[in-house]
């Protein structure tokens, strides 16, 4: 499973202080099929808890995401600063996590190497 997330998420993340850790986990559970919400499209969306806190009132993470192939962390959402995202923006997600989740590895490799992605170091190193 190659885990990946894109600029802006980097950026979020890094603000809110998330970790990576926390991040896997989420990915964990949807390899387990314990998804929050299946968005449609291939778009899921998971909670991530808050340092020293549960997940219910941590952080709605959006994810283009294929069971056992790929998840891109596109969007992330402090439960406490806004409800829910409207229908154009789910919309727009749902088509960038749908070429993000038929990109190539030399279409994924070139993203990241131009800086549009990042991926996680996988700390089992069972890729």
């Amino acid at each position: 499973m190659r885990i990946f997330k894109t600029k802006w998420f980097v950026r979020y993340v890094r603000q809110e202080h998330i970790s990576d850790h926390g991040l896997r986990d989420a990915i964990e559970r949807a390899e387990r099929g314990l998804i929050d919400a299946d968005l449609g499209g291939g778009v899921i969306k998971q909670r991530v808890a808050r340092t020293g806190q549960g997940r219910s009132g941590g952080y709605r993470m959006l994810i283009a995401y294929h069971s056992g192939n790929r998840a891109v962390f596109m969007y992330g959402i402090a439960k406490n600063d806004r409800g829910n995202i409207d229908e154009d923006e789910l919309a727009t997600l749902r088509e960038i996590g749908a070429a993000w989740l038929a990109a190539q590895a030399e279409e994924l490799d070139h993203a990241i190497t131009e800086g549009i992605l990042e991926e996680m170091n996988d700390d089992n190193k069972s890729k």
